[in-house]
């Protein structure tokens, strides 16, 4: 988890996981005012305006993650930050794989091999 918002913390964060001159699609946060001075394309869609933008691009799939990520660790009462990347993984299984019969069809399948 990131303690500071804003685009003096964010944009180094982004610096060291994104690589130079992609793409990056984010709302209209001012955190994310920079970006396109560092050397991204930044592309953006306000929420206040659209949720679509003219050209068929929107940011909801990733918002639709993290409400999901949030709702199953919440059923931890916290976790601890060593291993926050190892729930955070498994949140991207489910959601990457589907709904709890995919899930065990996946698991099925893991275990024969």
């Amino acid at each position: 988890m990131i303690a500071n918002c804003g685009g003096a913390e964010l944009v180094p964060i982004i610096r060291r996981k994104v690589f130079p001159a992609s793409v990056v699609f984010s709302d209209s946060w001012s955190g994310y005012d920079t970006l396109s001075v560092v050397g991204y394309q930044h592309e953006r869609v306000n929420h206040e305006l659209e949720l679509v933008d003219s050209k068929g691009r929107h940011i909801n799939g990733i918002e639709n993650f993290w409400n999901q990520a949030k709702r199953h660790l919440r059923k931890f009462n916290g976790v601890p930050k060593s291993a926050f990347p190892l729930f955070l993984q498994e949140c991207v299984w489910r959601f990457n794989t589907g709904g709890p019969l995919k899930q065990l069809v996946f698991l099925r399948k893991l275990m024969r091999r």
